[in-house]
């Protein structure tokens, strides 16, 4: 039987809610929040329409299940248009009670066997997973369930507004299989794609492995910096022909002493004292648990390894303060990284059984870049003894302020941004995160900050990193206190040491012409340097086994120890 026609003034109301349901529904999808207050709006709204829509259904209104479900979904959506100030993972809470009580109202109507009683089964089921994702990870997930109702606005919208054209309350009568595969297919969509995504999230929920006994020990007040306090073993990504330790020496946290942990490797046959390596790491993250020397391949990234270790050198590599000791780290902060490399090597010579000379060259890559020259400008006031005569930088974060805004443009800059950001609110009190975050990056950023490259849970951050896009900063990071304070940590004096610096011109992370405009400046204030460029290579490449930059690098610093003059070269080659 043909469903009766519906009378105009109906059809007008019916057809004006569904436009009103398309219309917020597509907004959901497109997401133009600038806050978490117009976050929570819109959502209360979607909550409200899907309950009110529920309700307008007399076979809904006449079950009390259905019935109660609707009217859950008004509620919860009420009391987000009520309730101001509520955190992202406030929302993601109310966005779970409004999203499962609207759920199980359509199991209730799938246990009813219905029409199409299988499709309320499946979307009831979706539903309540998206509930379950709203809060897993609530400062990424709850804008994918935001777009998640926004669909199912705009799908119901539709229907309802087709249906208002044709003049009938519902599907004709020869159109309800045509409606019934249509709702079956949502709902197998639906959940094809919202569990799948609830299982990623418990899958990705294992940490990595946090610091154990070895990295904590009691600092009197008085320790002196450079203090070797503990060492051991290790057989950990230790090559043929080579021994290993780990130690856990005294550094300085800006004027008290600190812990910080490292890594010593040495050729099993050099005899007598041998010239030192200091190797300072790229990016592994800013956490407790990020520390290399916590990895099962801690020397993985270190350009000319075996090269290093055939000419007898013996290579010290810091963890950095904070990262296996207790935080924050000193992510692109410059005598925190420049410190922690120079009381690595101090510590390093009090070993038994390796033989240090007092002779270092310091290598650094990207962040350990920066790094890398800190150490050098610090190594003459702070740590004469270390004995750093040379530095090599390959592709170093030589100018934070071009470096922060580059990450808005890059893919997955979030990521690094979130280093920047976190280690930097930690470590000074007048950079806060409310000054250069949107709010609905705040959440995630502090996730992601919070995990290694090298952690299980590295899908979330690259979840987050795909979430945010470009869409992450609320100001320009180079103005402010974070600007003052990147611009604090530019290692833009004069390099009083012999240096190289190698630089990939496909690098994504490091622009080249950044580090043209360093070296040149280095060069106008007297730095003996020598910059050389390479065609081809991107931001991992100038460290890769086999590459022309890490043979430059060897020979360079063969050089260097072997007493012979410096070729400065500012132009690039």
């Amino acid at each position: 039987m043909t469903a009766a026609p519906a009378t105009a003034s109906a059809r007008i109301v019916r057809a004006a809610g569904a436009a009103a349901a398309i219309a917020l529904g597509a907004a959901l999808i497109v997401r133009p929040f600038a806050s978490v207050g117009w976050t929570a709006l819109a959502l209360a709204a979607a909550l409200i329409a899907a309950g009110v829509t529920d309700l307008a259904d007399r076979a809904n209104r006449e079950s009390l299940p259905r019935l109660t479900a609707a009217t859950a979904a008004i509620v919860v959506g009420v009391v987000l248009l009520l309730w101001r100030g509520l955190s992202v993972f406030g929302i993601a809470v109310a966005a779970a009670v409004g999203l499962t009580a609207w759920g199980l109202g359509r199991w209730a109507r799938a246990l009813a066997r219905g029409p199409a009683w299988w499709a309320d089964a499946l979307i009831g089921t979706a539903t309540i997973a998206t509930a379950a994702l709203a809060v897993s990870w609530p400062g990424v997930s709850i804008f994918l369930v935001v777009q998640a109702i926004g669909l199912g606005l705009v799908w119901r919208g539709l229907g309802a507004l087709i249906g208002a054209i044709r003049g009938r309350p519902g599907p004709a009568a020869g159109e309800h299989r045509t409606h019934a595969v249509l709702r079956t297919v949502g709902g197998v969509v639906a959940l094809a794609v919202t569990v799948p995504l609830v299982v990623a999230t418990i899958v990705v929920r294992g940490d990595a492995p946090e610091p154990g006994a070895f990295y904590r020990a009691e600092l009197a007040a008085d320790t002196r910096p450079g203090t070797l306090l503990k060492s051991e073993p290790t057989t950990a990504g230790v090559p043929v022909g080579a021994r290993g330790w780990r130690i856990l020496y005294s550094t300085m946290r800006e004027d008290r002493p600190a812990l910080a942990s490292g890594l010593v490797l040495a050729p099993t046959a050099a005899t007598g004292p041998r010239p030192v390596i200091a190797w300072a790491h790229g990016t592994t993250g800013i956490a407790e648990n990020c520390a290399p020397s916590m990895t099962g391949q801690p020397f993985a990234n270190v350009p000319g390894l075996s090269q290093a270790l055939d000419n007898g050198w013996i290579v010290v590599a810091a963890d950095y303060l904070g990262m296996g000791t207790p935080g924050p780290s000193p992510y692109v902060i410059g005598e925190g990284e420049g410190r922690s490399v120079l009381d690595s090597v101090r510590a390093a010579r009090q070993l038994t059984g390796p033989t240090l000379s007092d002779r270092t060259v310091v290598w650094g890559h990207s962040q350990g870049g920066h790094a890398a020259l800190w150490t050098e400008l610090l190594a003459p006031t702070y740590a004469p003894d270390a004995g750093v005569i040379a530095t090599a930088a390959l592709a170093p974060a030589s100018d934070l302020s071009a470096l922060a805004t580059s990450l808005e443009s890059m893919a997955g800059g979030s990521l690094l941004a979130s280093y920047v950001i976190d280690s930097y609110a930690r470590n000074y009190p007048d950079v806060r995160y409310d000054d250069y975050l949107k709010v609905q990056a705040q959440l995630p950023v502090r996730g992601m900050a919070a995990r290694c490259l090298t952690s299980p849970t590295m899908p979330a951050s690259l979840a987050a990193a795909l979430f945010l896009g470009t869409d992450f900063y609320s100001a320009d990071p180079t103005t402010g206190a974070l600007g003052a304070r990147l611009r604090q940590n530019t290692p833009g004096a004069r390099l009083p040491y012999p240096t190289f610096i190698a630089q990939g011109l496909s690098d994504e992370v490091i622009a080249p012409a950044s580090q043209n405009a360093f070296t040149q400046a280095q060069c106008t204030v007297g730095s003996d340097l020598e910059y050389r460029t390479y065609p081809g290579l991107g931001h991992m490449g100038v460290v890769a086994d086999g590459s022309p930059s890490a043979a430059d690098l060897v020979t360079w610093t063969q050089a260097r120890f072997a007493g012979a003059p410096p070729t400065p070269n500012c132009a690039g080659r």
